[in-house]
């Protein structure tokens, strides 16, 4: 009679992965947000395959988790296993399916930014199949499967990425608010409105236009930039805005910016690139019409 084997078992990819990202980000709720689960889920990932090992990964604080010896000694080849499992998903993709470009980006330039400039997309690459998801940070391309990113970036563009224009911050308004604002001191009596990722542009902006004035700018805050571009439409206050987002309604009349000066701070609008060799020639074509020009660098 046959007696079945027993063969070692090998801990689940999920929670491989998981290790490997709390690992590189240094925390269970980072890797969550990139892995689209709960920190709950990391954290029983992680067990399991420590479990598996017979030994502890992290340690678990109070302020938070740290790799063990052990993780420390084993996190390189996972973060270069992933890697290059990546790329091959990527290269996967990139063949299967050569036309389709999955673009990340910020929701307020998914929909004042992007969306306007999709039509002359279409007419520009007629076989390019788009889509785009919107997050609050720009992706791992090595980690999530995305062609293109369109983020705010301080600082030099990162590797593999083209800045596309400079962030210029300025107040806007309707006409009729306008016509109280002779100057930035008179913007005590107006409700300030902010988008909640951008928490400091007001302060930067005064602190640049009028270093000696001293207000204050709670106000109305909104949790997409879109909601508080309505509300400026509006008319019920003064909004701290970005120039590549307000283009439309400043070029119809719509809002105005009441003061002259316009602060142009150290962050750019930068497409990244997840092909660095160059091979999606489709997502190339796409960034390309989207900018109505051709970028050095993107051949």
């Amino acid at each position: 009679m046959a007696t079945p084997r027993d063969h070692p078992t090998t801990p689940p990819l999920n929670a491989l992965r998981a290790f490997e990202a709390a690992a590189r980000l240094g925390g269970f709720a980072a890797a969550a947000d990139e892995l689209c689960v709960t920190p709950g889920a990391v954290s029983q990932h992680i067990k399991s395959l420590e479990a598996w090992a017979g030994a502890p990964l992290f340690e678990r604080r109070s302020q938070g988790v740290a790799l063990t010896p052990l993780g420390q000694h084993v996190v390189n080849d996972f973060r270069t296993a992933f890697d290059r499992l990546g790329d091959a998903v990527h290269a996967l993709r990139a063949t299967a399916a050569p036309k389709t470009v999955h673009i990340a980006t910020l929701p307020s330039i998914a929909q004042l930014w992007l969306l306007p400039r999709l039509p002359r997309v279409r007419q520009s690459v007629p076989d390019a199949v788009i889509s785009v998801t919107t997050l609050q940070h720009r992706p791992n391309f090595r980690r999530q499967p995305f062609d293109l990113s369109l983020f705010y970036e301080d600082g030099p563009a990162p590797d593999n990425a083209v800045r596309i224009c400079e962030e210029v911050l300025f107040p806007v308004c309707v006409p009729a608010v306008a016509a109280r604002l002779k100057d930035p001191a008179d913007l005590a009596s107006e409700n300030f409105l902010h988008d909640a990722t951008w928490a400091g542009d007001w302060d930067q902006w005064l602190a640049a236009s009028a270093p000696n004035l001293s207000l204050d700018t709670s106000g109305s805050v909104f949790s997409l930039f879109s909601l508080a571009l309505e509300e400026a439409k509006n008319g019920a206050g003064v909004l701290i805005a970005h120039e590549p987002l307000v283009d439309a309604q400043l070029s119809s009349g719509e809002l105005v910016a009441p003061f002259p000066f316009k602060l142009r701070s150290a962050r750019h609008l930068t497409v990244g690139f997840a092909a660095s060799d160059g091979s999606n020639r489709t997502a190339r074509s796409v960034v390309d019409s989207i900018i109505d020009n051709h970028m050095p660098g993107l051949a």
